[in-house]
């Protein structure tokens, strides 16, 4: 699409809600975003800022740089989709996916263009004083993104003191936004683990070791572990996710090898170690019991998300700023969903806030087939970020 040329207001609402659909409709999966970045780069190169692409692969950095010194910050939003179909037809959406298995169904289109017009309001803006990175990341949804840009040379080549992150919630109102210190997005891992029994004839099972009615204990067993084995004031999930055995067109065999794999998420280094650990104790103890052997694979992927108490205060104050203060919620309950941002916030100072969505209209929250990012929710988005870069490089 043709990109406009800055100006403040409704239009440039209207602009950037036509920017938001046009994305919509042409979803990218991570390391995959070519069209994205490409939209991305020519915005900031036509708003004036220094641009960086290539970074992990298809990430954008545009860089806004006021004077010698001052504070550096970098405001980080995600760029790609999810490998789903959209159920809206396009009576309903117009702007639905136009890709096959392809969908924007967290809203990382919203997040893009609020913080590209936050930067198109910033460009021109003189009395600012220090350095603001504006980070377009590239595969956020469970493909490492983060940990590419920062493998790449991120920090070395754009050194900050602070990092933000901002995400949407359906159910808070589209001018609300919460920013709260500590825990707020739960670490994100992988386990699989194989039981390796004998197969044999389904009517002789004496002459075999049974993998699958292992994997049964096993999968009743882990039950217990956030139950019995975790600190009852520490949130953690255990969750097994996939299963693989046997073969329906053979229903007199026990096979030789059960597969299953899952999920964990905690918000405690502490947590973390001690379910990685249990998985593995009850998986050995359920092979030793039958006799059977067993492979298993941890696998870390991204750590929490917690949020330092002083970015949390300045966040929360821009958005007081933005918003108004009765508009900021400063208590909101921490989701047991991941977000590769915690790699960025773990190497300096960071916070990640959560700017409503509105009405989770027919329950499509996040990850659903009919979810869709409100576009009420972009001035906000906007003013928020905007507000924040004029509160952290001012001149005075």
């Amino acid at each position: 699409m043709t990109v406009a040329k800055n100006h403040a207001g409704d239009d440039e609402i209207a602009f950037l809600t036509r920017l938001r659909r046009d994305l919509h409709a042409h979803p990218e999966l991570g390391f995959e975003e070519q069209r994205t970045s490409a939209l991305v780069r020519r915005v900031l190169d036509e708003a004036g800022l220094t641009v960086h692409g290539g970074l992990g692969g298809t990430g954008v950095v545009g860089t806004l740089s006021r004077g010698a010194g001052g504070r550096r910050i970098a405001l980080r939003a995600d760029m790609d989709a999810l490998a789903m179909n959209e159920a809206a037809t396009a009576d309903e959406r117009p702007y639905r996916s136009t890709v096959e298995g392809r969908m924007h169904a967290c809203g990382h289109d919203g997040h893009t263009v609020m913080l590209l017009g936050a930067a198109r309001a910033l460009a021109d803006k003189p009395d600012l004083a220090g350095t603001v990175h504006f980070v377009f990341q590239p595969a956020e949804e469970g493909r490492g993104g983060a940990k590419a840009m920062i493998d790449d040379g991120f920090f070395d080549r754009f050194p900050v003191d602070a990092v933000y992150g901002l995400h949407n919630m359906p159910g808070l109102a589209t001018d609300q936004i919460a920013a709260v210190a500590g825990p707020q997005l739960a670490s994100s891992d992988r386990w699989t683990l194989t039981f390796r029994g004998k197969g044999t004839h389904g009517a002789k099972p004496h002459l075999g070791r049974d993998a699958v009615t292992a994997a049964g204990h096993f999968l009743a067993a882990i039950q217990s572990i956030v139950a019995r084995r975790v600190d009852p004031l520490q949130p953690a999930v255990v969750s097994a996710c996939a299963l693989s055995a046997g073969d329906f067109d053979a229903l007199n065999v026990i096979p030789d090898e059960v597969r299953i794999g899952g999920t964990t998420r905690a918000y405690t280094p502490e947590t973390r170690d001690l379910l990685e650990e249990e998985i593995g104790v009850f998986a050995r103890g359920v092979a030793a019991m039958f006799g059977i052997e067993i492979d298993y694979r941890y696998m870390r992927q991204i750590p929490p998300v917690v949020n330092d108490p002083e970015a949390t205060r300045r966040a929360r104050l821009a958005a007081e700023r933005a918003l108004g203060t009765e508009r900021v919620v400063s208590t909101f309950a921490p989701s047991t969903a991941g977000d590769d941002f915690a790699h960025f916030s773990a190497v300096v100072p960071g916070a990640y806030v959560w700017l409503g969505n509105g009405p989770a209209e027919n329950d499509a929250l996040h990850h659903n087939s009919r979810y869709d990012f409100n576009d009420a929710a972009i001035a906000s988005g906007v003013a928020f970020w905007t507000r924040l870069v004029e509160m952290e490089l001012a001149t005075g």
